[in-house]
């Protein structure tokens, strides 16, 4: 089977990858009924887009990246605080060095009421740093449409996978009802004294063939439609059927240039990855403006007296100005890895261009190559289909044995499961290219018809 990405921790879906990451998973919401549901693959991905357990996580980081721009900012807002003391107290005069009779003062009141304010006028470092907060915030808001377009795949291909499950089930029921009609008229035949017992046998042998095939195709359904309902957020109880058989449709045109220009136009990780980069950049220019005077305002304004009726109006303005000169080599270590930094972003960057392109070039060679298959696979079908009914007829003018049914049977199951394997592969390359452009959850609706 065809295997594509689906996370950027390295799991696939298709093919025999696990299928126990994030993406896999959901919150359901409610208690399943005793309604049965007939989800289409259009109710599949929209639930998929509200429980995803992947797409929710995403959405976390991303309200925690607005927290940390919002810590970030505050180096830069003022800091404006209240406070109201009352006091009695005595004081001693000696112990602050002054000569009075009496030396003991008091016992008096204060009352002191002031609204404190602070405002960096220059602090290079906390400007470069909430810069570089925001370009983590616009990253990680990025990253919820990479994880849509994630989620939106991995709900298509594992209706796709329960379709194909169900028409592998299908076919094989189909494929034990001839098996048995085959046993019967064989039966038939050895009463007529047409053929020998062995005829006999090896057609009932074939029927207990095709019954262990339908069981485990039924089975392997089954347990599809399980992994379909955990990843869009059905509860595991809850009964529904597919209302969409997804048949084939040819892609529309597409060139090479145009779904590159898409991509890198649309790909949300690769934009991310542009922003990660500018933030890296930002944070550089932080630790490099360690060693930059910051300049800080700092003023007070408010009332003291003995008593509140009696308070007179006081203020305090002061400029501060702070020069580093030595940090134990705090600067210094800063700045080497935001150095670092940087340049890991940098390499990341382009190491998702090169991967963008290597995925469009890859989905576009597997649409033109599953497409060919499909349609290579659909004339085996026919053939196997006439091969079975010459086979039957040879059998019943008795020319030949059922050898040959046998054989012909065989082909048919092969056929039926190539094409089924094949019609799965061509819509999931199609699902795959509109992931790779980045425009999965607007585009995959037109790339896989029969989603309405």
């Amino acid at each position: 089977m065809l295997a594509v990405a689906a996370t950027a921790s390295g799991q696939t879906v298709g093919g025999q990858a696990s299928n126990s990451g994030p993406f896999f998973g959901s919150a359901p919401q409610g208690a399943a009924t005793a309604t049965t549901i007939n989800l289409s693959v259009k109710e599949a991905v929209e639930r998929a887009l509200q429980f995803n357990l992947g797409l929710l996580l995403q959405e976390e980081e991303a309200k925690n990246a607005h927290g940390a721009r919002w810590r970030a900012l505050a180096g830069l807002l003022p800091d404006i605080s209240t406070g109201v003391t009352t006091s009695r107290q005595i004081i001693n005069l000696e112990a602050y060095g002054f000569q009075a009779d009496p030396s003991v003062i008091g016992p008096f009141n204060v009352f002191d009421a002031r609204v404190y304010a602070s405002q960096p006028v220059l602090d290079l470092r906390a400007l470069n740093d909430a810069r570089a907060a925001a370009a983590n915030e616009r990253a990680e808001t990025l990253g919820i449409r990479t994880a849509r377009d994630l989620v939106t795949l991995v709900a298509v291909n594992l209706y796709l996978e329960a379709v194909a499950a169900a028409s592998r089930a299908e076919a094989t029921r189909a494929q034990q009802a001839t098996a048995e009609a085959l046993s019967t008229q064989a039966a038939d035949m050895k009463q007529a004294g047409v053929v020998a017992g062995i005829d006999v046998l090896r057609a009932q042998v074939q029927v207990q063939n095709q019954r262990r095939r339908t069981i485990r195709a039924e089975s392997d359904f089954e347990k599809a439609k399980l992994q379909l309902a955990r990843a869009i957020g059905l509860p595991p109880a809850q009964a529904f059927t597919l209302a969409d058989k997804i048949p084939y449709a040819p892609l529309a045109d597409i060139t090479l240039e145009t779904a590159l220009k898409t991509a890198f136009e649309s790909r949300a990780d690769y934009l991310a990855a542009r922003e990660r980069l500018a933030a890296a950049e930002a944070s550089r220019r932080a630790a490099a403006s360690d060693h930059i005077p910051t300049v800080h305002l700092d003023a007070d304004y408010g009332a003291l007296g003995q008593t509140v009726s009696g308070s007179h109006e006081t203020f305090r303005v002061a400029a501060t100005v702070r020069l580093p000169i030595f940090d134990g080599g705090r600067s210094t270590a800063r700045r080497i890895e935001t150095a670092s930094e940087l340049r890991r972003r940098q390499l990341e960057l382009d190491d998702l261009r090169g991967r963008v392109e290597y995925d469009v070039r890859t989905s576009l060679l597997d649409v033109r190559a599953a497409a060919q298959q499909l349609e290579a696979a659909q004339a085996n079908v026919t053939l196997a289909g006439q091969e079975l009914e010459q086979a039957r007829d040879r059998f019943a003018a008795g020319v030949a044995g059922n050898i040959e049914v046998t054989q012909a049977q065989e082909s048919v199951a092969i056929a039926s499961e190539s094409y089924i394997d094949a019609l799965y592969a061509h819509n999931l390359a199609k699902a795959s290219l509109a992931r790779a452009v980045g425009t999965a959850e607007q585009s995959v609706k037109a790339f896989v018809e029969g989603i309405k």
